[in-house]
């Protein structure tokens, strides 16, 4: 499957300023923030910019990190990892596998019951379809 591109003036004209800040330049919203802290109903997660199914509710939890998490993808070529160097650090950055958005990180301190995998998302390039 081709990649979806859009020109930054196209993103901008599709995005909030804050979704095309986070989503397209690879920014972080503040923690405790988002829209999709806490919900119980079932459902599917989408990317704000391709709409594309990313993640499950059934798989999201509760890490305390301020952040929507969930322990794995909707599916193995729903995302892509790239490592990430910037502040400082050495991390893994989740993108949209089908038009490159920026997610959030994935980090390996996620529920050990599970698949030990924390994917710590931003909720502004979330969009949330329930019932899905």
């Amino acid at each position: 499957m081709a990649k979806i591109e859009k020109s930054p003036e196209q993103w901008r004209e599709q995005l909030t300023p804050e979704q095309y800040r986070v989503a397209r330049e690879k920014g972080t919203e503040r923690p405790f923030t988002g829209d999709y802290q806490v919900r119980d109903e079932q459902g599917i997660y989408h990317c704000i910019c391709c709409h594309a199914p990313l993640f499950e509710n059934e798989h999201k939890f509760d890490a305390g990190c301020g952040w929507p998490s969930f322990d794995r993808p909707l599916g193995r070529h729903s995302v892509e990892e790239h490592q990430d160097t910037s502040h400082g650090m050495v991390r893994t950055e989740v993108v949209c596998s089908h038009c490159d958005a920026h997610l959030g990180h994935v980090f390996p301190d996620g529920p050990p019951e599970s698949t030990g995998l924390r994917y710590c998302i931003n909720s502004v390039s979330l969009e949330f379809h329930p019932d899905e």
